[in-house]
């Protein structure tokens, strides 16, 4: 899995140690699926933290074609992830799953900087 970090130039660089996202091989296999059943195998999926849901933070995630100035790439069997500046301060060392199980199919942040989440998974506290 490679990861990158944009700079004011339009190249990407690494992202400081330990401040890097992992995305599991069931994560990368669904992202991949999603962007060619949207027909832009070009479409990177955004994870955003916002404040708000039940535990203090949430997680949200969209799909997207373009990248900013303060955003990180992470790619695995060229599906890619992107996670701005701000949300990888608390993402940092997560992992990005894809689960399929009695409640559905749903992306799942491992986010090691949680001190609690809500039973759904949707929202966290530090």
């Amino acid at each position: 899995m490679s990861t990158s970090t944009t700079v004011a130039d339009g190249t990407r660089t690494p992202p400081p140690e330990g401040r890097a996202m992992t995305l599991s091989a069931s994560a990368a296999r669904r992202i991949a699926k999603l962007a060619t059943l949207e027909g832009n195998p070009d479409q990177m999926l955004r994870l955003t933290v916002s404040g708000g849901g039940c535990s203090g933070f949430q997680y949200g995630f969209s799909f997207d074609t373009n990248t900013n100035d303060d955003d990180h790439v992470f790619t695995r069997d060229g599906a890619k992830l992107v996670v701005d500046d701000v949300s990888l301060d608390l993402l940092a060392g997560a992992e990005l799953d894809f689960a399929e199980d009695l409640m559905g199919s749903y992306f799942k942040v491992v986010n090691p900087n949680a001190a609690s989440s809500c039973g759904c998974g949707t929202s966290f506290s530090v």
